[in-house]
């Protein structure tokens, strides 16, 4: 008997591929955004998407606070129509970050998710800007 692992068998290489290969368009993650941040020219704009509450109790360093709520096409005029937003809220236990990702598509704009949020920034190891 197979154990749970493998009770479904793991999907071709070329499926795994492509799936996993797809999903690094949809996310990054924080260890990635941290050292793009630090070490390299800085080519995403990153949204912190919660409350302006919790955004001044703590927040990734160089982060810019647009609630969800607030996204409008008139709040992004500033920005380039190719500019990558990053965007992140609370944690894993949190749809925020998914919710700004679906507004910024629907105005047409490149989005990924930090996944883990701020939560997985901590986790990192990571500090925070107040």
């Amino acid at each position: 008997m197979s154990s749970v692992v493998q009770r479904f068998s793991a999907a071709a290489s070329t499926d795994a591929l492509a799936h996993f290969q797809a999903r690094l368009g949809f996310e990054t993650d924080c260890a990635d955004v941290y050292y793009a941040t630090n070490h390299e020219a800085k080519d995403f704009v990153l949204l912190d998407v919660r409350t302006p509450t919790l955004y001044a109790a703590g927040h990734v360093p160089g982060a810019i606070n647009m609630p969800t709520r607030t996204i409008s096409e008139q709040r992004l005029t500033e920005y380039p129509a190719d500019t990558l937003f990053v965007v992140y809220c609370a944690g894993p236990h949190c749809n925020g970050a998914n919710k700004a990702a679906v507004k910024l598509a629907q105005l047409g704009r490149p989005v990924k998710e930090m996944i883990g949020g701020l939560t997985g920034w901590l986790d990192e190891g990571f500090g925070l800007e107040r």
